[in-house]
């Protein structure tokens, strides 16, 4: 089938262009416009008639508006707030606060086998504060690897702990989430709660199986797991000192959720909505800071930086999203997933054949790319329709997908947070690879089996 080799030729140029570290927002509106160009010259209407602006050029052109308001309209909106306000949160330091809070009582532990899997299991609680792996790398680097390495433990398998630490973890103020919960009609904690029925157990195991494999590695490596390090990498950013209270400004939209959710379920009427939440948290924090610094204009001036990050949101999350959702309207246009889902249909344990392709698809990609979530956010679009024909519910396809996108990125060479991390210990990123390549592909491993357990079909 022509359109088939059209989509597969396109994804390939995609998937070059993204893998070599252009910008994959860019190249996936451009590949969409391709798609739907060609379309069009194959004979494939673009839209019902009465519906486009009569001139195919400019239908093209229209399906790029209507999926840009559609996002705006929508979980971008959401996704915008919500960069805003972490990047809010960092200017005032209230991310630093919060994670040298958790990290206080790590100091009064004092065995090995113990502070490993703790130290994983708290860097990824962590990444509720600080939602990106490399931001959240510099970090731990700063605050963890003196600690672990003054208990004992080899620069490697610090190294290899701080990698990993921002993964699978539950939060309704995650990006994916966010995108997986409206794509397929779902509220969003109850998607986050089917979230935790995998990733919190996975990240138990994972914290053993950390424990283990990096023992192992010190073992065979002896003395070149230690590694002598520049301390100058290793030192934090000065500023004020904040209040304690400030720990809870970064996670005020998350408790403000649970708050609300936990009302709905006694008071009729009410309803949870995010962006609702998160704005009230800002202006909470804005409260904070007036009633600390004492000079209202400072801190008008420094909250502009609120609506700057959600242009940033836009720019670097939602209009990846965007690309990604035109790039399947094309695909859609084709006709090509109506080939796709008829194959499924008729296959026995659709469902599950499914979800392995498109989780083994996401993983090579991730590796290939350096994360996987550009995959993710290009193909969740087809996901509702791809289930309904399996027969399966969505979130068998998408969670595992989501999962392992995150997950992918740990056993990436041209991961960032792979590269911050061995260049801050002063070694190829080869060397963290040994680290966090068995701890992730078992982690992999078991996102698809509890997929399978715990997922409703």
């Amino acid at each position: 089938m022509l359109e088939a080799i059209i989509v597969l030729l396109v994804l390939a140029v995609i998937g070059y262009f993204i893998i070599k570290n252009y910008n994959p927002a860019i190249i996936l509106i451009s590949g969409g416009i391709l798609l739907l160009i060609l379309a069009a010259v194959l004979g494939h209407p673009l839209y019902a008639d009465g519906e486009g602006t009569g001139f195919i050029v400019f239908d093209i052109f229209k399906k790029l508006k209507d999926t840009i308001i559609s996002q705006m309209t929508g979980a971008g909106l959401i996704l915008m707030i919500l960069f805003g306000y972490s990047g809010y949160m960092n200017k005032i330091g209230a991310n630093q606060v919060a994670v040298d809070l958790l990290v206080a009582p790590m100091k009064k532990i004092k065995s090995q086998n113990l502070f490993i899997p703790i130290v994983f299991l708290l860097g990824n609680l962590m990444s509720l504060v600080v939602p990106s792996a490399s931001s959240l790398a510099i970090i731990l680097m700063a605050i963890l690897y003196p600690m672990l390495q003054g208990m004992g433990i080899s620069s490697l398998t610090a190294a290899g702990i701080i990698a990993m630490t921002a993964t699978i973890m539950p939060t309704p103020l995650g990006a994916d989430n966010v995108i997986a919960a409206e794509t397929l009609g779902m509220n969003l904690m109850e998607y986050v709660i089917y979230n935790a029925k995998i990733s919190i157990p996975v990240l138990i195991i994972l914290a053993i199986v950390h424990c283990v494999w990096q023992r192992h590695c010190d073992k065979v490596e002896g003395e070149k797991a230690f590694v002598k390090i520049d301390e100058s990498k290793l030192k934090q950013q000065e500023g004020v000192e904040l209040p304690k209270i400030y720990a809870i400004l970064p996670i005020l939209p998350l408790i403000l959720i649970l708050v609300v959710g936990i009302a709905a379920m006694f008071v009729p009427g009410i309803t949870m909505d995010v962006f609702i939440l998160t704005f009230i948290s800002f202006i909470v924090a804005v409260i904070f800071e007036a009633i600390r610094t004492k000079n209202f204009k400072t801190v008008t001036s420094v909250a502009s930086d609120m609506f700057m990050g959600m242009g940033e949101g836009f720019g670097r999350v939602v209009m990846l999203v965007v690309g990604g959702s035109l790039f399947t309207t094309g695909v859609q246009t084709l006709g090509v997933i109506d080939s796709l889902t008829n194959a499924v249909q008729n296959t026995n344990s659709a469902g599950l054949i499914t979800m392995v392709i498109f989780s083994l698809a996401t993983c090579v990609f991730g590796i290939l790319s350096g994360g996987g979530l550009a995959m993710f956010y290009a193909v969740i679009s087809l996901i509702p329709g791809i289930a309904e024909t399996a027969g399966v519910h969505g979130m068998l396809i998408t969670l595992p997908m989501q999962m392992i996108a995150n997950l992918s990125r740990t056993i990436s060479p041209v991961a960032a947070v792979i590269m911050i991390v061995a260049s801050t210990v002063g070694v190829s990123p080869t060397r963290i690879l040994k680290r966090t390549a068995v701890p992730s592909i078992v982690a992999i491993i078991l996102v698809m089996v509890f997929s399978v357990v715990f997922l409703p079909y």
